[in-house]
């Protein structure tokens, strides 16, 4: 099977590469703007005609789109995460043999929910802020585009490679400063909320899954669990042997960690900010997952957390 991957610098689309990659049965070409893509593309600046020459070339039987923005202004993150979604439906109808397309959404595109219960696919959607706003106007191009199409939401996203702007990623890196410089206290943004954390490589499978499935429309992808945030980041201060303190300020949380990285803008380091966070549950409802791709978690949250600390305790 040929598979054009888009978004395979990004922190799920590594890992989305790697699984390909490693499967004899796959053909793999690769969509981006950077030097070392096979077809260089700007999805936020090229044309559906542009593409769809490319897409003739490559003549994918799955696209599978991994790319867009979590952090940036309203305009970059539309451009991001809805034009280049329309590029790339749009592109797909126009090409000689169309291909199916495997889009990755965002949990975030649900918005605040009852608590206590999972979330399923047929919830309303409520996103608040631009990212989820954008994204699920991505979704809803490409659920009402006619292709043979799946949207994976994905959770609440952890593992190695995870940002240095996210949640587990600030706190692995305060423990490491903590520790170098004997101090006794990491102070963090409130950790009350209870998130579905769901390890970058078992996304990573549900994507490879839906690829080669026939599962079409929107499909939720977490571990179907809701663990609060403060219980989570225990596990990630025992990994680190961290004896000190975790100081919470309940008014500010960080931006939420998502599901997609930036494909189209260079390297750089994002600084976390501080925003109040109306989202306080989230659970994905996984039976879809299970009962269509033949897909469930395996990675347990604590070898996943572990996995960030080893990273972060060996970077130099």
């Amino acid at each position: 099977m040929r598979v054009l991957l888009l978004g395979a610098d990004g922190f799920i689309g590594r890992r989305v590469a790697d699984r390909l990659l490693a499967d004899q049965d796959l053909t793999v070409t690769v969509l981006g703007r950077r030097d070392s893509a096979d077809i260089r593309f700007d999805l936020t600046a090229g044309s559906p005609g542009a593409l769809a020459r490319f897409l003739d070339a490559a003549a994918p039987q799955v696209v599978i789109n991994c790319a867009g923005a979590t952090y940036g202004t309203s305009r970059a993150l539309i451009k991001a995460n809805t034009l280049a979604v329309a590029t790339v439906c749009e592109a797909i109808r126009r090409s000689r043999e169309p291909a199916r397309l495997v889009h990755v959404g965002s949990a975030a595109e649900y918005g605040p929910m009852p608590a206590g219960v999972p979330i399923p696919e047929g919830a309303e959607p409520r996103p608040v802020g631009p990212y989820g706003v954008s994204k699920l106007a991505g979704t809803e191009l490409v659920i009402t585009s006619g292709l043979d199409a799946a949207v994976l939401r994905v959770f609440d996203v952890v593992g190695p490679g995870s940002p240095t702007a996210s949640l587990f990623g600030r706190l692995a890196e305060g423990l490491r400063r903590a520790l170098e410089q004997h101090e006794r206290v990491v102070r963090m943004p409130d950790l009350s909320g209870y998130r579905d954390f769901v390890d970058v490589r078992d996304v990573a499978r549900a994507i490879q899954a839906a690829a080669v499935s026939a599962a079409t429309g929107v499909i939720n992808i977490g571990s179907g669990h809701a663990v609060r945030a403060r219980e989570a980041a225990q596990l990630l201060v025992r990994a680190s042997g961290f004896e000190g303190s975790i100081s919470e300020d309940a008014r500010q949380v960080l931006v939420p960690s998502q599901v997609v990285t930036d494909l189209h803008q260079q390297p750089r380091v994002v600084e976390p900010r501080a925003v109040v966070e109306p989202v306080q549950w989230r659970q994905a409802d996984v039976r879809t997952a299970r009962d269509r791709l033949g897909w469930r978690t395996l990675v347990p949250l604590e070898e996943s957390l572990a996995d960030i600390w080893m990273e972060t305790a060996c970077r130099v």
